[in-house]
């Protein structure tokens, strides 16, 4: 069996100090084989992931999808304990807009894959053809797919990503709406004016176990992201 995560990580926002805290302490109490996390940052010599992975025994791929212009980086990471014998960064389809990028890693014996669609409520057909365009991609099975898709299951993109791949959290869930970004977070009451739904997803082919929320707990009135997480247990072929 592998424990397969996704987290969506807010970059440095808020109180990154603490947050990271929460979440490397969170990580280590989960010990999934495999991370893909999105907004990561890298500015300056210093990557997000990196931090995170400290010495909790991961390594580490990264890919950049797009540049500040105070030069910070923000891309898609995978910690992995599983051994990286490939992997690839693959630019997506945009539109003009802010690029976004693949993640593509082969982790021992499962090509897991990580992504970030664009975000603007407005992008549906272009959410659309990045989905098309990533599945085009994913010629190897069992695979996993991890990620922040912007989008509710009941939309059009992830509609036909559920025709590629189970959703492992509508297949072995706890039946509730598994939302990932929730108002009940500070984060997203004080800074931004959008509805509590479900916008993270693991995507597989392979045989899920088990799918749950992680990285829902604050401290101190800190939330480990602006996002909650998933978790899910495979079982491969």
């Amino acid at each position: 069996m592998i424990r397969v995560a996704t987290l969506n990580v807010w970059g440095r926002q808020g109180p990154w100090p603490s947050r990271l805290a929460l979440i490397r302490q969170e990580l280590a109490d989960l010990s999934p084989d495999v991370i893909g996390l999105q907004e990561v940052w890298r500015h300056e010599g210093r990557c997000q992931a990196e931090e995170i992975a400290g010495d909790l025994g991961y390594e580490i791929a990264y890919a950049p999808a797009s540049t500040a212009d105070d030069g910070r980086i923000q891309g898609n990471a995978i910690l992995t304990r599983l051994p990286i014998q490939e992997q690839h960064h693959i630019p997506l389809p945009v539109a003009g807009y802010e690029p976004r990028a693949l993640l593509y890693v082969q982790a021992g014996p499962l090509p897991v894959y990580v992504t970030h669609l664009n975000w603007q409520p407005d992008h549906s057909a272009i959410r659309q053809e990045q989905a098309h365009f990533i599945t085009a991609h994913m010629t190897s099975s069992p695979a996993v797919l991890l990620g922040d898709f912007n989008a509710t299951p009941d939309s059009p993109e992830i509609k036909y990503l559920t025709k590629a791949f189970t959703d492992t959290w509508t297949a072995t869930g706890d039946g509730t709406p598994g939302d990932t970004f929730s108002r009940e977070n500070a984060f997203v009451s004080q800074y931004a004016d959008e509805p509590t739904r479900r916008l993270d997803y693991i995507f597989t082919t392979a045989k899920p176990v088990r799918t749950w929320l992680t990285f829902t707990t604050p401290k101190n009135n800190i939330w480990p992201s602006d996002h909650y997480g998933l978790a899910c247990d495979l079982n491969l072929p």
